[in-house]
């Protein structure tokens, strides 16, 4: 069986990648620069990348329309089993926030195989250059959250849920909502950071007015900004907040801790 991994190189994407190959399964990594190269702007990348392929976990596009057609041209070229990466609550965002969505309706629609990740936020997020890890480094760490907690989830977490629904059986129709093992707010996660690293970082709450101010001055767009607001505003809610227990239900364990991911990423804040 050949498993397609969308985004092979990615935060999620290349944990699977390696979980799967311990495992000893044959996986084609599909991403812009890889030796199968996918992009979803190319539609004649798509054919190569579904060829031959039985399971393939899904990434979803920026532009929902992509979704279905892709997920049709996977299907007819024998694709019977789809995971597809979600974000928790997805269905509470306006529109269809980052082709989430869409994505979700196009591999229930499918007539294969399918599973749901709706994740929380990433531990990986703090250290991501193109998320977090920028203003962490530079000592601040500004968002419109307040003191709403969050149970973030392990990266590592959501491949191995990912790779026991690519390859087991029992997984069809389920909807697995993944956190972490307790909700911690920003302000206690940076504050952990800066602990771990020996560093002054603080945490500063900002209103979404603020946010959105400081977003344009870094060069976003209005919809960049509004979209990250829309995220938040939905956070603020506490519809993230309760922790879940669904990665103990597939992998039998719990998840792993937001001080256990500190301690070995803490090398990147320093």
């Amino acid at each position: 069986m050949t498993i397609v991994v969308l985004g092979g190189t990615g935060k999620t994407g290349r944990r699977l990648v390696d979980t799967l190959r311990g495992r000893g399964e044959d996986v084609r990594v599909a991403t812009r620069t890889s030796g199968t190269r996918f992009d979803w702007s190319d539609q004649d990348t798509w054919a190569a990348t579904v060829a031959g392929a039985s399971a393939l976990y899904l990434v979803a596009p920026q532009e929902p329309e992509s979704a279905e057609v892709f997920v049709k041209q996977a299907t007819e070229a024998g694709v019977r089993r789809f995971v597809a990466l979600s974000g928790r609550e997805i269905d509470k965002f306006p529109g269809d926030l980052l082709g989430m969505a869409a994505a979700e309706r196009a591999v229930r629609d499918s007539g294969a195989e399918w599973t749901i990740i709706r994740a929380n936020n990433f531990n990986q997020n703090f250290d991501d250059p193109q998320i977090w890890l920028a203003p962490l480094r530079e000592g601040r760490l500004a968002l419109p959250i307040g003191d709403t907690p969050e149970p973030f989830i392990d990266t590592q977490d959501i491949a191995d849920v990912a790779a026991a629904a690519l390859t087991e059986d029992g997984h069809h129709e389920q909807v697995y909502t993944l956190s972490g093992p307790r909700a911690l707010t920003f302000g206690a996660a940076v504050a952990a950071i800066a602990k771990a690293s020996g560093r002054s970082i603080r945490y500063e709450e900002l209103t979404p007015e603020q946010y959105r101010d400081e977003l344009l001055a870094q060069g976003a767009s209005e919809e960049a900004a509004a979209e990250l607001n829309a995220l938040f505003a939905v956070m603020r809610e506490g519809l993230y907040a309760e922790p879940c227990d669904d990665v103990r239900r597939v992998l039998g364990r719990v998840p792993i801790d937001f001080d256990t991911y500190v301690a070995r990423a803490v090398s990147a804040w320093r």
